[in-house]
């Protein structure tokens, strides 16, 4: 089985669908609620999981009902102990999500543990990244955990691969360009890395060219139902993305990152692992929720088949 470490993000979401999104200051009543498990470094998790890779998730969780709640569907998960960590000096990660009718979604988040999860709390755990073959990581936790574990992996040989989600956390540090293996911003968060709006494939081709020369090993840039954009020093590939209608958006990024991930671990050429994160993307965005939303491997292997485009390791 392939093997990715995960270290990052655990909330608890609180999603409510309504009609619209609201605008400031107005309330937009006539939704439900529903909360389940979240953050992008528990979604990246258990998607990679849910995909057939063996996963360890660095992670810290306050020690309140919230906290007991992430656990309890992490380790129901598949997801081992050893590394879900605990603190009582802060609460556990709340998102407060909205999602319209058109699955567009705003987000407010109270990040709790997560910004507690330094580097003294994550290099008690470094044996979890000599383990793995594939590093993940994302940016709802401290920017020094994620230069630290970006140093480790790089001194084991390991492959990383940064989400830099959520945007408000760009630009990164310089130094950090060129730890990172495989660097996968959306439209936006490429635009703010490369300091230019990117929303054509030619600005995107142009963003990932300039990541790659500024340090990173390759720039997947996200380009929602289009698929995704692979800019390497040895030129750009474009890998098209998969129909669905889609319901909610949320999560849809993580399960693309960790169908990355999983696929790179297991030793799948860069294109026919996109191939297979756009198809896990796309899966996502046709159900409600995070957690609750990604899909198994069945299902993605349905989807690549009824579209003719199952690489041959994807069995």
């Amino acid at each position: 089985m392939p093997r990715v470490c995960v270290i990052g993000s655990a909330n608890l979401d609180f999603t409510v669908v309504v009609p619209r999104l609201p605008r400031p200051g107005e309330t937009v009543s006539g939704g439900h609620l529903a909360v389940s498990p979240g953050g992008k470094g528990a979604n990246q998790a258990v998607a990679a999981r849910r995909l057939g890779a063996e996963v360890r998730f660095v992670t810290l969780l306050g020690t309140d009902l919230l906290g007991d709640r992430v656990m309890a569907a992490l380790l129901e998960a598949g997801l081992p102990t050893e590394t879900l960590l605990r603190t009582s000096e802060t609460a556990t990660g709340v998102a407060l999500i909205a999602v319209d009718a058109e699955g567009r979604n705003q987000i407010a988040v109270a990040p709790g543990a997560n910004h507690r999860l330094t580097p003294a709390y994550a290099s008690a755990h470094a044996d979890a990244i000599a383990w793995a073959d594939v590093v993940l990581l994302q940016l709802e936790t401290p920017i020094e955990t994620v230069r630290w574990a970006l140093r480790e992996a790089r001194r084991l040989g390991k492959a990383t691969v940064l989400n830099p989600a959520p945007a408000r956390v760009l630009p990164l540090p310089p130094d950090l360009l060129p730890l990172v293996d495989y660097l996968t911003p959306n439209e936006t968060e490429a635009g703010l890395l490369v300091d230019r709006e990117v929303a054509s494939l030619e600005a995107a081709e142009a963003a990932g060219r300039a990541l790659v020369t500024a340090g990173v090993g390759t720039a997947v840039v996200t380009l929602g139902p289009a698929g995704a954009l692979c800019a390497t020093a040895g030129g750009c590939i474009h890998v098209p993305g998969f129909v669905v209608s889609p319901v909610d958006t949320v999560g849809a990024g993580d399960a693309f990152n960790a169908a990355l991930a999983a696929g790179l671990a297991a030793g799948a050429p860069l294109a026919e692992a996109v191939v297979v994160a756009n198809a896990a993307g796309a899966l996502t965005c046709t159900r409600r929720g995070a957690i609750d939303a990604l899909p198994d491997r069945s299902e993605l292997v349905a989807l690549l088949d009824r579209e003719r485009r199952r690489p041959p390791w994807v069995r």
